[in-house]
């Protein structure tokens, strides 16, 4: 697994972290964490989507950590954090809570980004009281908090029974997903990548994806297929930006516009012509700078002379 873990160069290529940590979970699950930059810095946590790891965030770690202290951590299940048997939207949210308690001092808040089921994680979690302690800001990245699996448009027909019936037994299939090969590549970029998407990007989506154990991608597939988070959305009062791909077939910009409108406090929707559900490594500048931006405007930053 580990030679499809990620790419080993280029922009892509995950930087080695200042230091790497395991917490644990509610139920005992362990985490792998890993952070990156400066101790006394200003806090960012990322939280992947499904099939992913923290490798998926390299852009934004080696974008932000030159001045930010970079927090990612790989789900239960994904990269170096062991399989469970427990896939829940509670279990998500404990996982977020356990990663903010073991590398946040008390008080201390973050803005915390989540791409896909990573944001579905934020929304699980938005009333915990961990969540709500250390969260100054949020980030949703590609995401949608219910209804998933028929908003879809990765089958191409309309939208109805069967395009919903095709698409759970698709994005729920059980089979391997093999070697990254010049067809998985294709396959990977028609259902989860806008068409401009370059060549490097692919590949790096590519290895990311495939090194997830199939019974855990179908564990979780199984999650996202009845998902309802709309409540999590209602409850979560933080200053939120809200960013999506035109050509998102995963979690397609009307799910955003549903999360911007209903959300006690978007600070912005922002919809990136041609990309896709992909976005952290499609528009890695944009992405960053918008996480950049939330911190700069809601993290009090203290320095030493005054602390």
């Amino acid at each position: 697994m580990s030679r499809l873990l990620h790419v080993d160069s280029g922009p892509y290529a995950p930087p080695a972290p200042a230091r790497e940590l395991t917490a644990f979970s509610a139920d005992g699950a362990r985490l792998h964490v890993e952070v990156h930059g400066s101790e006394g810095a200003p806090a960012v946590v990322l939280a992947h989507g499904w099939t992913c790891s923290t490798a998926f965030w390299a852009a934004q770690i080696r974008g932000l950590a030159a001045d930010h202290r970079v927090i990612a951590y790989d789900q239960r299940g994904h990269g170096r954090s062991p399989a469970s048997p427990a896939c829940s939207p509670d279990a998500l949210a404990d996982d977020l809570e356990a990663v903010l308690e073991a590398t946040l001092a008390p008080g201390e808040q973050a803005v915390i980004a989540g791409h896909s089921m990573g944001g579905m994680t934020v929304m699980a979690a938005s009333g915990r009281a961990a969540f709500r302690a250390h969260a100054a800001a949020v980030l949703l990245c590609s995401t949608g908090s219910s209804q998933l699996v028929a908003a879809a448009t990765v089958v191409p027909l309309r939208a109805g029974r069967v395009r919903t019936w095709l698409t759970r037994r698709v994005l729920g299939s059980r089979a391997p997903l093999g070697p990254v090969t010049p067809l998985a590549r294709r396959i990977l970029k028609y259902g989860t990548m806008g068409p401009g998407s370059a060549p490097h990007m692919i590949e790096a989506c590519a290895r990311i994806v495939h090194a997830c154990p199939r019974k855990v991608r179908h564990a979780w597939s199984q999650v996202l297929d009845l998902l309802d988070l709309d409540h999590g959305v209602r409850e979560l009062d933080v200053p939120t930006a809200v960013i999506v791909g035109t050509a998102d077939r995963l979690t397609p910009p009307a799910q955003a516009r549903a999360l911007a409108a209903a959300l006690p406090h978007c600070t912005g929707l922002a919809e990136l012509p041609g990309i896709g559900h992909m976005t952290p490594i499609e528009a890695p500048e944009l992405v960053t700078g918008t996480i950049r931006e939330l911190v700069h405007a809601h993290i009090q930053v203290v320095s030493e002379e005054s602390a």
